[in-house]
């Protein structure tokens, strides 16, 4: 039975336009080199495994080492392999240029963040502000291109600084160093402040046991004081953590209550001692009232 041309392996069709019609359909790059078939793999077979062999062929085979590098350690991370990744991204990035080098920094923090190497990740992200502060980042350029969903937009330089300290705020809570958080997150909120970065920044002063703090930052999400507000992930994520904080107040008034009430009670029975030693000459510890129905023991047993 004949193949429908729209199954066919577009390699083998002999219409360039064809083949130029299903290249742009799935994104993969034109030609029989190791990283069109490795992309082909990728994107179209849906074969992982055999996409990191072919783009391990296209980087030793000097084929869009840049792509192919970065791309092998993007499949390797969705395969649960973040630490073969790794590896992949520092064995070839000396084989990559210059303009790909914070482009592998970036996925590199990410498969850092994934195999909970923080110390790591904390290093890489100063790293890249350095960069920024030396004027290296983006190649130089005031703005970069990114992709998000399919869709291209562009990054400023503050844009980029800002979201750099919020991931390193973030590295900063997980090793429980809210002092260091809360200075990388008040900064990153100077530079460009977001809703997201103010709800982590209301969550590390919780964590230093800052209510009042962070229970202002938080309702200043919810009535849209700083941009993403409108974004219900945020306004969902701030209504949580003022619950959060709402349930740790009545906690600690809960325990001031009663810390209070068991002082009061201590005194009361040190006094009610004190009352009984006063009454029974052998100091016993009962009250008296229990000295005076001693004697009528017998007669309450039966």
């Amino acid at each position: 039975m004949e193949r429908d041309q729209g199954d066919a392996d577009p390699r083998t069709w002999g219409s360039s336009g064809d083949r130029k019609g299903f290249h742009a359909a799935h994104k993969v790059p034109s030609g029989d080199g190791p990283y069109g078939r490795a992309k082909h793999a990728q994107l179209v077979d849906k074969d992982p495994d055999a996409a990191i062999v072919l783009f391990w062929k296209a980087i030793n085979a000097g084929d869009r080492v840049d792509s192919a590098v970065k791309d092998m350690a993007v499949v390797m991370k969705q395969q649960g392999r973040a630490e073969e990744a790794i590896e992949a991204i520092m064995s070839f990035r000396d084989r990559c240029s210059k303009q790909a080098q914070e482009s592998l920094d970036n996925v590199l923090i990410d498969l850092y963040k994934k195999c909970g190497k923080i110390d790591e990740q904390i290093e890489l992200l100063k790293h890249k502000l350095r960069m920024i502060y030396q004027g290296e980042a983006f190649n130089g350029r005031p703005t970069k291109t990114a992709r998000s969903h399919g869709k291209k937009f562009q990054v400023s330089v503050k844009q980029e600084t800002s979201r750099i300290l919020g991931n390193l705020g973030w590295a900063y809570m997980q090793k429980t160093n809210y002092a260091a958080a809360e200075v990388v997150y008040r900064k990153a909120q100077v530079i460009d402040p977001d809703a997201n970065k103010a709800c982590n920044l209301a969550l590390c002063l919780m964590k230093q046991a800052r209510y009042g703090e962070a229970q202002a930052i938080l309702r200043d999400v919810l009535r849209g004081a700083m941009p993403g507000c409108d974004d219900c992930k945020a306004g969902s994520r701030a209504e949580e953590l003022l619950q959060e904080l709402n349930l740790l107040q009545s906690k600690i008034l809960s325990n001031s209550f009663f810390s209070h009430a068991d002082h009061k009670e201590a005194i009361i029975f040190e006094g009610l001692d004190r009352w009984g030693d006063e009454w029974t000459p052998f100091r016993s510890r009962r009250l008296p009232i229990f000295e005076e129905i001693y004697q009528f023991q017998n007669q309450l047993a039966c």
